[in-house]
């Protein structure tokens, strides 16, 4: 039968030239890339093959070998952002943490909703809870950029629910990371910069891969220096733009005979130095809770510096067994953040000092404490195919996992978070910008999982296929749960194919949401005021009477088509339906004005308001990808042209408060955190694309489409401030390449040549106190780029 996929081979082909491995649901690479004679999988499917088949379920096959020797973003978030119309990543300003490591997500959804893994293994996720900012607020994300574009072979991108299949986090879909272990070698060389000449990206990035006893071994190294942009106006002394980064980064994968199988191992390493300006404190009204007359007259802004540290290595083994492909395998993960604030003071130590007859002086850099989280999983896999058992032959597979957790949270220097004079006359405890961790929300939590899961799949005919899957989960803090999934496929006529899909699904509380402990000092009334963000299994949760987090559930129901009527021109259309019930949310803060009752018994605990994360909302997500491509001959040359959409609508459809908070809907889910949920992506996005090769110049263009948002605003609709209202923006990239031989190329151009910029809100009324949130393609304007690749 003639293969429904012909289309994402074109796109990719449009997107990354000849070059592109094929498009089609297995990225089967053969012996020629591995040197050996072993089966391929594809995510969604735990079947084996060494031939190209079709799947029951979208699944995107992204190579990044023309991104890692041409393309105009340097990180893997940024690049997938511009390639893949679901997929979806901002860089943030003014949000603290969320400015250093940029969260991504699928279909419109939570960054933690979405799995990741890395060459079949499930990744760790960030350490970082976004608290700030206008993208996955109270939610934890994989930090994609950890891994260097250079070292990626493809990415697979299941556009399906999972759970079934994979376990937690794969409620809107599944990114599988495929690494190179060719042999060979290449580098890149870039450089890149806004149109107004800041946030210069110096980019050196090489890989060699090694035939080493009969197998492979791949190594690649990166640095990325990404410099500071500012959009601010003259005379606003903040920094506002994307946040400075240097990154080292080295990565190993490869695979080896060892016995009757073979070893494979992976192991990266990435040192992050990253730091975001915080909010402005002036020379006036900030004097003295927020600023010393002696140390900034002028005013400031405090430096949020992170240092980030992320390690992640894979080791198994696999093997036949008779009839059966056996894989045992062991992943580490590891994400630590530290934070030291620069240009910044404790306002209570100065005014502590003022007092006792000094000049008002205070540390003016300070270490603000951290946090990590680790993962380790241990997986069992088993498969096998029978021929010609359940009509034409079925696949079996099952297996087994364990994984265990740890988040810790570390205090700052006492410096970042003590109220020096303690009697509410001077200034703020803390340090500015970013208060430190106390010895109070020093956290050492731990939990581990059980899993077991068997997955079915049959060709029923030679037109006809069949999945299903159930998975057993238990988890040491909060119980089991039990998903399964049922997906099919149908060809009507040789060029058309049905596809539908069923499935419930989950996804565990991180650790982070769990147990995230945070406590600053805010003057309310003119009183210092303890503010906590709490865990509900915390002293504070509990005098509130809150119950521990439990697992948000989904049910998910997809319904595709392929439409592939000739080699030149073929088109896809999936529609997906998505209901997650008790979704966890970080609250509005509950104080003496919105809940006084609560606030009395907060008091017996020293604090005067608090947040929480609780299991509170029902959301329904629906939406359509769709993919067209044809190619054509212009001029004796190739042209192809190729459209990727993605529209998508998030609704909260219930929100239902904890008895403990029943009565105060509107303080745990206000208008304006509703918005971030329904809207911090925009609701459509489109890509249409034009690559014209001629000769020895490749030159590619494309216009992208992002649709509107609507974000709510300090004030709220309440006091007459209306809405902030984000018009849809079109906006399009240039590029060329020019091969000198088939070894050395290079490319330059512009991303959005138009200098298109969001519409411009109230700065007063923003999340990030500027006219522009991190909406849509960000707020920098035009970006040009020069990269040289060589072979050799």
């Amino acid at each position: 039968m003639s293969s429904p996929s012909i289309l994402r081979k074109a796109v990719l082909t449009a997107l990354y030239g000849a070059s592109a491995l094929s498009a089609l649901p297995v990225a089967a690479q053969t012996r020629a890339d591995s040197g050996d004679m072993t089966v391929v999988n594809v995510v969604g499917s735990r079947r084996a093959t060494s031939s190209l088949t079709d799947t029951v379920a979208p699944v995107d096959v992204i190579s990044l070998t023309k991104a890692s020797e041409q393309g105009a973003q340097f990180d893997l978030a940024q690049t997938l952002t511009f390639i893949s119309p679901s997929f979806n990543s901002t860089r943030q300003t003014g949000a603290d943490g969320a400015d250093l490591v940029d969260s991504a997500a699928l279909r419109g959804l939570s960054s933690d909703q979405t799995l990741v893994l890395v060459n079949g293994k499930r990744r760790h996720t960030s350490s970082l809870v976004n608290i700030f900012g206008a993208r996955n607020r109270g939610a934890t994300g994989t930090d994609m950029n950890a891994i260097p574009v250079m070292a990626i072979k493809d990415v697979q991108v299941l556009r399906d629910g999972a759970a079934a299949q994979y376990g937690s986090d794969a409620i809107a879909g599944v990114m599988d990371i495929g690494l190179k272990k060719n042999v060979g070698c290449e580098s890149a060389v870039g450089y890149g910069q806004y149109g107004a000449g800041d946030g210069k990206n110096w980019l050196a990035s090489a890989y060699c891969g090694f035939a080493v006893a009969g197998g492979t071994v791949g190594i690649t190294g990166e640095y990325l220096d990404r410099g500071r942009s500012n959009r601010a106006e003259d005379g606003n002394p903040r920094t506002i733009g994307d946040s400075k980064s240097k990154n080292k980064t080295v990565y190993v994968n490869g695979e080896i005979p060892a016995g009757p199988g073979r070893v494979y191992f992976t192991g990266g390493v990435q040192q992050r130095d990253a730091s975001s300006g915080a909010w402005a404190r002036n020379g006036t009204d900030d004097i003295p809770t927020r600023n010393s007359a002696a140390m900034y007259p002028n005013g400031f802004v405090p430096f949020i510096n992170g240092d980030l540290d992320d390690r992640y290595a894979i080791f198994g083994y696999k093997q036949k067994v008779g009839d059966w492909n056996a894989d045992l395998s062991q992943t580490y993960g590891y994400n630590r953040l530290k934070y030291n604030i620069s240009n910044t003071l404790n306002a209570s130590i100065a005014n502590l000092d003022l007092l006792n007859g000094g000049q008002g002086i205070s540390p003016s850099s300070l270490n603000a404490g951290g946090f990590s989280f680790q993962q380790s999983t241990t997986n069992f896999d088993m498969n096998r195919y029978f021929e010609g058992l359940v009509g034409e032959g079925l696949n079996v597979a099952f297996g087994a996992e364990y994984r265990a957790e740890k988040y810790k949270i570390f205090a700052g220097e006492p410096g970042s978070y003590i109220d020096a004079d303690g009697v509410g006359i001077g200034g703020n405890a803390g340090s500015q910008g970013f208060p430190g961790f106390r010895p109070g929300d020093a956290t050492d939590a731990k939990r581990h999982s059980n899993a077991a899961y068997i997955d079915l799949e049959a060709d029923l005919t030679q037109k006809a296929r069949l999945q299903g899957a159930l998975r057993w989960e238990k988890y040491s803090d909060f119980g089991s749960t039990v998903t399964g999934k049922i997906a099919g496929s149908y060809r009507v006529a040789d060029p058309v194919l049905l596809r539908a899909s069923a499935s419930t699904g989950f996804r565990a509380p991180s650790l982070q949401q769990a147990y995230f402990s945070s406590t600053y000092t805010d003057f309310v009334g003119g009183v210092p005021t303890d503010i906590s963000i709490t865990p509900a299994v915390g002293p504070v949760g509990k005098v509130a009477g809150l119950d521990p987090l439990k697992e948000e559930k989904s049910r998910s129901f997809t319904l595709g088509a392929t439409w592939t009527p000739n080699s030149d021109l073929s088109v896809t259309a999936d529609l997906y339906h998505i209901k997650i019930k008790d979704r966890i949310v970080l609250s509005g803060q509950f104080n003496q004005e919105n809940y006084p009752a609560l606030a009395d018994r907060l008091a017996t605990m020293g604090v005067g308001a608090a947040q929480f994360f609780v299991n509170s909302i029902d959301t329904k997500t629906q939406g359509l990808d769709l993919t067209a491509s044809h190619k054509s001959t212009v001029f004796g040359n190739k042209l192809t042209t190729f459209l990727a959409a993605n529209i998508s609508k998030t609704e909260v459809t219930d929100i239902h408060a904890p008895a403990a908070l029943q009565g105060f809907e509107d303080v745990l889910l206000s208008e304006r955190e509703r918005l971030f949920l329904e809207q911090g992506g925009p609701r459509r996005k489109a890509t249409l694309g034009f690559d014209y090769v001629t000769g020895a110049l490749e030159t590619n263009f494309k216009i992208i489409h992002f649709g509107p948002q609507t974000l709510g605003t300090w004030s709220g609709t309440a006091a007459g401030v209306p809405n902030q209202k984000y018009e849809a923006k079109t906006s399009a990239d240039l590029g060329f390449t020019y091969a000198f031989s088939k070894n050395a190329k290079l490319s330059f151009g512009a991303a959005n040549i138009f200098d298109v910029h969001p519409t411009p809100q109230d700065p007063n009324e923003t999340d990030n106190g500027f006219k522009y949130e991190s909406v849509q393609f960000g707020l920098n304007g035009v970006a040009y780029f020069a990269r040289l690749h060589v072979k050799f």
